[in-house]
């Protein structure tokens, strides 16, 4: 893209003739441009990352894990539930190894210790759960 340069005062007398609608679309891609400037902007890979690292089990896994661990807890727990609650924190370890391998590769990506990542990212390593 050529450079152009222009006086602010130019600049300002050129915008004064533009019409409302002309001036509203100019004003929103400077502040777009200069937006980008100053926010960071993710790639394609580190996009990908944190849809992974925050991938959970669905909602009514997730709620049916937590009311089988409170059930455990209380040593309510059926057979049959045992099993369930197995499975179920077979499924979130899993989630847990791929989060933990997307984590490694962004905080790679970064040049930054792992543990340092998650200390920007507010995240903490999970507490044990024993089934």
């Amino acid at each position: 893209m050529p450079t152009i340069e222009i006086e602010a005062e130019q600049l300002l007398n050129a915008a004064l003739q533009m019409s409302k609608s002309e001036l509203e679309e100019f004003l929103a891609k400077l502040f777009a441009t200069k937006a980008r400037e100053y926010a960071p902007v993710l790639s394609q890979r580190e996009t990908e990352l944190f849809l992974k690292i925050n991938q959970d089990l669905p909602a009514q896994q997730r709620k049916r894990y937590d009311a089988l661990v409170r059930k455990r807890r209380r040593s309510k727990l059926a057979r049959a539930e045992r099993a369930e609650l197995l499975a179920l924190t077979q499924q979130m370890e899993q989630f847990d190894v791929e989060r933990l391998k997307c984590l490694a590769e962004l905080a790679q990506l970064r040049g930054i210790p792992l543990a340092d990542l998650m200390e920007q990212l507010g995240l903490e390593p999970p507490e044990p759960e024993y089934v």
